[in-house]
């Protein structure tokens, strides 16, 4: 909820309104899939971020491609929190909320704080698309919205009004309509329209009748909340006090690429993505794909098996392979994946969840595809598994899953999910001559006739990575059992012992080459709550606001997934009840009972949404209770 901090008055062109100073508040903007709501979230957030707020974002797309529309199954939104102090969500309830029509306010009314402001499209409330919506009759003249601040805008003929001297169709001036909605909230909070002016011009540009009805369109919608009686004052919200740097707005699968480029510049590897296109873990290959001057190279496979052998056939020959996709095609991969695991050859997969089973909710969040990650092979096939926590850890988890697969010869996964990959918040550039090299020795070639074995281990029970064409380094690998030391295939009953454990000991020593596990609040006491991918912001958060009113919880947020940190299961005996909450039916909660003999309790949900502050709260304190 938006927090006031006072009111002062702001002198203006047009008439003086007063703006009411927040410390925070959060904005949706909703309507149909055409409608350009994800645009206007976009430049929303840009705008906030160049301001110089903490921002955190959660664009919500509908699952069909082209639904009717007009119906509640053609509903796309995108919801901006921004604050003057650090945040972690994007909100639980929205302050201002943007509805293009009755679908979008029948399915986003809920989550409007009482006492809310509420910008509808007032041209959009006829008899259809009430109708649409399942309205009987129109809110906009009942008592409906009774307990909300109303302000029924005729969006579309204001829009048209705006642009008709250019002599465009109607199609296209509506078109502009998600500028005016846009050129009107950014008047209510205050925000420059100099941006947004940058980005019309560089997008459409090469035509200029769309570039100076978007303009107008923009300038109307602001003018019209400057002019207008019926909104009696703005709202600010100041800068927030972020650690000094250069930042930028940065989205999770962006994030992710970006990561992965950096992890192969500083290993000295080409990068190959293998990839087959899949919703949300898609736009990490097209990010990728444009960015072929760092030597990275993107192939677009057939199918998911096509896309994962491709990339273990990169890794023997020495490059940085990834393989991306979601559930769906995660279980595709996994029989590539075993053969990796056999190789012992580095490989990154990253799984960007989503609801399922099947094609379930590919636009909506999940987190259940851990046991899939940890469990989801035949045979005995362990992988060390991790997971990012928000949109900007991406870039440092991936390439600590690099660091881990090449220390360690082994595949890798990595978890992010919907939320987390189009999600955005500031990301600090870092320092590139600041972070050291990822140190990769292949084997020198031998040429005094020494025999080369392929699986001579090191300390950390890692093969050596031979390279193709290397003199003297001719070996055989594949997918039946090997023979330890010499890689030739071998049926004992012993050596298949044998070399299951040193494959599971391998994994498992990683826990000493991870950091600990830290814990946020007290030391011990009466719960710790234990979080995993992108929980975090809401955990931290709860967790926090829980520690302010004498509440004795701490938060403990896991990156390494498996294996766990060392100290973990030291950390869960400490206090007398653990909480986990996950956006699954209890995977993690599953794996810590097995291994540490706590008897969690877990606070689940599988609805493609992420959790809210209060759900959290909530639960906290009943188990404080």
């Amino acid at each position: 909820m938006a927090t006031s901090t006072g009111v002062s008055a702001r002198e203006s062109k047009h008439a003086s309104k007063p703006v009411v100073d927040l410390v925070a508040a959060t904005v949706r903007f909703c309507g149909d899939s055409g409608d350009g709501m994800q645009l206007a979230g976009n430049q929303f957030t840009n705008t906030s971020a160049l301001a110089g707020n903490d921002i955190a974002t959660f664009p919500d797309f509908p699952a069909e491609i082209r639904a009717p529309r007009g119906t509640k199954a053609g509903v796309s939104g995108f919801q901006i929190h921004f604050a003057a102090k650090e945040i972690f969500t994007p909100g639980d309830q929205v302050d201002a909320l943007v509805a293009m029509n009755p679908a979008a306010l029948v399915t986003n009314l809920g989550d409007l704080v009482r006492g809310g402001i509420l910008v509808v499209n007032k041209d959009a409330f006829d008899d259809k698309g009430l109708k649409q919506a399942g309205y009987e009759e129109s809110p906009l003249e009942d008592r409906t919205l009774s307990a909300y601040q109303v302000f029924p805008v005729e969006i579309t003929r204001l829009t048209r009004l705006a642009v008709e001297e250019l002599g465009l169709g109607v199609k296209e001036a509506d078109r502009c309509r998600n500028f005016y909605a846009m050129g009107l909230v950014f008047w209510l909070y205050d925000r420059s329209l100099e941006p947004t002016l940058r980005y019309i011009e560089a997008k459409f540009g090469k035509r200029p009748e769309v570039a100076e009805a978007n303009r107008r369109a923009l300038r109307a919608g602001y003018n019209y909340g400057e002019t207008t009686e019926a909104f009696a004052s703005q709202f600010r919200v100041h800068k927030a006090e972020l650690a000094p740097g250069t930042y930028r707005n940065i989205m999770g699968n962006e994030a992710t690429a970006y990561g992965l480029i950096t992890a192969s510049i500083r290993s000295k590897c080409e990068l190959f993505l293998g990839s087959y296109p899949i919703t949300p873990a898609s736009d990490i290959l097209h990010e990728l794909s444009r960015h072929k001057n760092f030597n990275v190279r993107t192939f677009q496979a057939e199918d998911e098996i096509a896309a994962v052998t491709a990339a273990i056939g990169a890794s023997f020959g020495g490059a940085m392979a990834v393989t991306t996709s979601s559930g769906p095609g995660i279980a595709l991969k996994q029989e590539g994946i075993g053969l990796a695991v056999m190789t012992e050859l580095p490989l990154l997969i990253i799984n960007v969840q989503r609801g399922g089973p099947s094609t379930g909710l590919p636009t909506k969040t999940e987190q259940a595809d851990l046991l899939q990650a940890v469990c989801g092979r035949n045979g005995e096939c362990p992988v060390p598994v991790i997971a990012a926590r928000s949109p900007a850890d991406c870039f440092d988890v991936v390439q600590e899953a690099w660091r881990i697969a090449t220390r360690y010869m082994t595949p890798v996964f990595v978890l992010s999910d919907g939320y987390i990959a189009n999600g955005s918040e500031p990301w600090k550039i870092p320092d590139v001559k600041a972070m050291p090299p990822l140190e990769i020795k292949h084997p020198s070639p031998l040429t005094n006739g020494e025999e080369f074995h392929p699986y001579q281990r090191d300390e950390r029970l890692a093969r050596p990575w031979a390279l193709p064409g290397t003199p003297g380094l001719m070996h055989r690998i594949g997918g039946l059992e090997k023979q330890d030391i010499t890689g030739n295939v071998n049926y004992e009953p012993a050596n298949h012992q044998h070399m299951v454990d040193l494959r599971a000991r391998k994994v498992a020593n990683i826990a000493q080459d991870i950091p600990p596990q830290v814990v946020s609040g007290p030391p011990r006491g009466k719960l710790l709550v234990l979080s995993w991918g992108g929980t975090y912001g809401a955990c931290a958060t709860a967790a926090s606001e829980v520690q302010a009113q004498g509440g004795s919880v701490a938060h403990a947020h896991l990156r390494y997934l498996n294996p766990f940190p060392a100290n973990l299961g030291e950390i869960l005996h400490r206090y007398e009840k653990v909480l986990i909450p996950e956006l699954n039916r209890g995977q993690l909660r599953l794996l810590v009972r097995g291994e540490f003999l706590v008897d969690a309790a877990g606070l689940n949900k599988v609805q493609g949404k992420p959790f809210s502050v209060f759900e959290v709260v909530d639960k906290i304190n009943e188990l404080l209770r």
